[in-house]
């Protein structure tokens, strides 16, 4: 079931009734419960089956892990949690990919091996809902909160429908204590989740399908090469599709979430506005990121144990993270540019200041605030606003950007030669190439692109809400009546989200 459906309003409006009548908690938690599956089911029934099989085994491995005193005993059980958990995603996610490689490599050293190509159908957010569950057991293991009380609000916790399918990916402290007591939402957390729901749909169906996805599929499924321009009008396109596409499901996540009266972690932060992409990943899918970050990068050794180690780590935790995404070398190469960007910028940055160097500096400090400062002719006559700091970052964001885009022709890329013909568009054939966008479209995404990253610069330490509750009432309503027009006026869009895959 689709957030950008019919269907889904029609359910989602029943589940906000059956919320907010006077039954007992627990029986509007089996609602929701129910309602999880029932929504999953859409996609194909048997796949709760998988759903169920990795609630119950965590569960219940998590709770021994927590009691378990044995050493060896301990080991065991989260073995078995690893196990059950992985080898579901690498069978049904990169069964397909292994066997693909395999018959290339056995095909390579000689050996005439064709097998019947597999038929798997990837079920929709394994990939999510097998990240939520493994951060139980591996916390249950360390013991770093204490096990959920009833297999009721554990498999809530799994299967809530907002976050099941594409996140955003939610820890036990996040989401159990939630249900653990009766909530229904108050009119400011009902209105600011209709509101964030709207958006989500507006920035979905109207932005990402409606304005830019047709530009960007003409581009990356173009079979020869094309001028310079609509190579990166594509490619924009595309950047801002992932975003408004993905932030789009999220912002539906946490209003609806909202309405029902919970809380679900933020999920993007402005990241077309990051200075630099150790701020970018702080920004986009945060909370795949701080997943990345806390159990696989701190366990790699993180930056505990000299430089060596910390690129290593820095490298396979987003070479894993671009695999995650999904079962082609193209995701891996992906993930490689990230973490060499992220290596890059590691080995360039400021070293931190020695306590000696932090008193010689306290004391040049001091003497400048006596002599004149001095300028040099260059910095004298250079524009005000390139002697200004917050100019200097802004053109630092654009430079990322710039880069994030360049990775996203290997993200979207079916393949590597299409990828090259795009980027050897993009670098170096202005005058060559047929053209595939129309005047019209190419106006459309700059505008867009141009809206999309100063929107991100000056909201980059705000939230929307945020600005919402700060505007008179009148002016968030016309501005809510035009998404809602918008969305109205859009054909009921049939496209699911672009994470769904993942």
């Amino acid at each position: 079931m689709l957030f950008n459906s019919y269907t889904f309003i029609v359910f989602f409006a029943i589940m906000l009734a059956l919320h907010n009548l006077p039954l007992s908690w627990k029986t509007k938690k089996v609602n929701l419960l129910l309602a999880s599956y029932i929504f999953y089911a859409a996609w194909n029934p048997p796949f709760i089956l998988l759903l169920w099989l990795s609630t119950v085994i965590d569960y219940f491995v998590g709770r021994a892990l927590y009691n378990q005193k044995d050493g060896y005993q301990r080991k065991l059980l989260l073995v078995i949690s690893l196990v059950g958990n992985l080898g579901m995603l690498c069978f049904f996610k990169y069964g397909g990919f292994l066997l693909e490689n395999f018959v290339a490599v056995v095909n390579a050293l000689g050996i005439d091996y064709q097998p019947a190509a597999p038929n798997i159908i990837l079920p929709a957010g394994i990939s999510f809902y097998t990240f939520t569950t493994l951060c139980y057991t591996i916390d249950m293991y360390k013991r770093k909160s204490e096990p959920v009380k009833s297999l009721l609000d554990f498999s809530l916790f799994v299967t809530f429908f907002p976050h099941l399918v594409a996140g955003p990916i939610v820890r036990p402290p996040q989401l159990v204590p939630q249900f653990e007591t009766p909530r229904t939402a108050s009119q400011q957390q009902l209105l600011n989740g209709l509101f964030l729901l709207s958006l989500g749909l507006f920035m979905k169906v109207v932005l990402a399908d409606g304005m830019l996805a047709g530009s960007a599929d003409l581009v990356f499924n173009a079979a020869t090469a094309l001028p310079t321009l609509d190579a990166w009008m594509g490619v924009l396109a595309f950047s801002g599709q992932i975003f408004f596409d993905f932030a789009g499901y999220s912002t539906c996540a946490i209003g609806i979430a909202s309405c029902l009266g919970f809380t679900l972690p933020e999920n993007f932060r402005y990241p077309y506005a990051a200075i630099g992409f150790s701020d970018f990943w702080r920004r986009w899918h945060i909370t795949l990121s701080t997943w990345l970050r806390d159990y696989l990068y701190i366990p790699l050794g993180g930056n505990r144990h000299g430089e060596f180690r910390t690129y290593t780590a820095l490298m396979l935790t987003m070479l894993l993270g671009g695999l995650w995404h999904g079962a082609s070398w193209t995701f891996v190469v992906w993930g490689a540019l990230h973490g060499i960007y992220l290596c890059v910028e590691r080995l360039f940055r400021p070293k931190p200041l020695t306590p000696d160097q932090i008193i010689l500096e306290a004391i040049s400090n001091k003497e400048e605030a006596v002599e004149p400062p001095v300028i040099t002719a260059s910095a004298s006559f250079a524009p005000a606003f390139l002697r200004n700091k917050g100019a200097t970052n802004f053109f630092a964001a654009l430079f990322t950007f710039f880069l994030v885009n360049v990775t996203w022709v290997f993200f979207r890329a079916s393949d590597f030669p299409t990828a090259g013909r795009l980027l050897s568009s993009m670098f170096g054939n202005i005058n060559g190439g047929v053209p595939v966008l129309t005047t019209l479209a190419i106006l459309k995404v700059s505008v867009i692109t141009v809206l999309l990253v100063l929107t991100h610069w000056f909201m980059r330490n705000t939230s929307v809400l945020q600005v919402a509750h700060k505007l008179k009432w009148w002016l968030v309503g016309i501005i809510w009546a035009f998404m809602l027009i918008l969305l109205l006026l859009s054909q009921e869009s049939s496209s699911s989200f672009i994470y769904f895959q993942f």
